[in-house]
């Protein structure tokens, strides 16, 4: 239900959007290639309130302030999408938005980790759980750079929380993750590159919030030992995104809310992926790491007293060990030896004699000041010399 909700009515938000004003246009930054119109999300918040009157207790008062929190953080985002609020007016909306289920029982005040056991929030529960709500929003809204990304991302995130929140027995926490799942893949038909619809900060803001909820709800308020553990597992993609977009802005000094184009997505544009091949990477770590999340569930390694079972250990580890590969793989193989290697042609034809180490040097500085888009050029040419 909510998947058609929001594919049905994703042209008539985009429709608004023009009308509106709310259309993105391309820049440096950005990889959109023709005038696209925002406010999707306004779809999204359709599949997903139409699925939750019919599938979820309304009459909670938990699930009515989760409700109310997704209309007014969609309300803000739509606000920037059209008029460009500045930070300090989004990060109180977004502050507002989580608020409100918080206020209302959807608090962690403990939780249990590994090795440490139970941990005791106490009167630090209620601002612990807004801002890990809040930080979620800024993540998903940080991944959101390229067609199709975060709808997909979130559309996967959130049926992994699904799976394990049924398993945790906190079935309307996993009815709702899967009713955002099926908003955004509803959504995602109109956003796969080349899209002809982005989500805008309504959209972007409004699944972060969802999904920093139903973690909250689904997961982390369990007495489960890795409750905490699993969300972070299953955001790793976007939240390992936000990480080193924020250290690299923090590093050149340069302000953290300010956007650049220094997410994964523009690197691999850079190193010549094109929007689809991008994606579609991006989609199968994401894949990788829930079905690690899930896997941690489900694969019996312990017993209920903590003791290890050999056999399933080494088949837990094996899948860890996979996902670390695969991430190492797709973070610095994907990334930097691919760059390389283009730089090192760039390099040669201009100076046969360059050392492996001058062309080490030259990647890095290359590399630190953002002057891929050259590269890209330069070797463009080179190849078009050799044909």
């Amino acid at each position: 239900m909510a998947a058609v909700v929001a594919l049905v009515l994703t042209p008539l938000s985009s429709r608004l959007a023009w009308k509106v004003g709310a259309v993105d246009e391309p820049r440096a930054r950005g990889l959109a290639e023709r005038p696209t119109p925002r406010l999707g999300g306004l779809a999204i918040l359709a599949g997903v309130l139409v699925a939750a009157l019919i599938w979820l207790p309304v009459d909670d008062a938990r699930y009515r302030a989760i409700l109310a929190g997704a209309v007014l953080i969609a309300v803000v985002g739509a606000l920037d999408d059209i008029l460009e609020l500045p930070p300090g007016a989004k990060l109180v909306g977004q502050v507002g938005a989580a608020l409100l289920p918080v206020l209302e029982g959807v608090e962690v005040t403990d939780f249990t980790l590994p090795f440490v056991h139970r941990v005791e929030l106490g009167d630090l529960g209620i601002p612990v759980t807004v801002l890990g709500i809040v930080a979620v929003m800024n993540i998903v809204n940080f991944s959101d750079g390229v067609d199709g990304l975060a709808a997909g991302v979130c559309a996967i995130s959130a049926a992994a929380f699904s799976v394990i929140a049924f398993d945790l027995e906190r079935a309307t926490a996993a009815v709702l993750a899967a009713i955002i799942a099926g908003a955004a893949l509803g959504f995602l038909r109109h956003n796969f590159p080349p899209a002809s619809a982005f989500m805008g900060d309504c959209g972007s803001n409004l699944l972060g919030y969802l999904l920093g909820v139903v973690a909250v709800e689904g997961a982390v308020k369990t007495q489960a030992v890795l409750a905490l553990v699993l969300p972070l597992v299953i955001l790793a993609v976007p939240f390992l995104d936000t990480t080193f977009v924020v250290l690299k802005r923090l590093k050149y000094r340069r302000k953290v809310y300010v956007a650049d184009a220094n997410h994964f997505h523009h690197r691999f544009s850079r190193i010549g992926f094109t929007q689809r091949q991008t994606v579609l990477y991006l989609y199968a770590w994401t894949l990788l790491v829930a079905g690690a999340a899930i896997a941690l569930r489900f694969v019996p390694y312990s017993d209920n007293g903590g003791r290890l079972h050999a056999g399933w250990s080494i088949v837990m580890g094996s899948i860890l060990l996979l996902v670390l590969a695969a991430s190492v793989y797709l973070v610095y193989v994907l990334e930097i030896l691919k760059f390389n290697r283009l730089n090192a042609l760039r390099m040669r034809y201009g100076r046969p004699d360059a050392t492996d180490a001058e062309v080490e040097a030259d990647t890095q500085r290359r590399m630190e000041t953002n002057e891929f888009d050259a590269v890209r050029r330069e070797t463009e040419e080179f190849e078009a010399l050799g044909r």
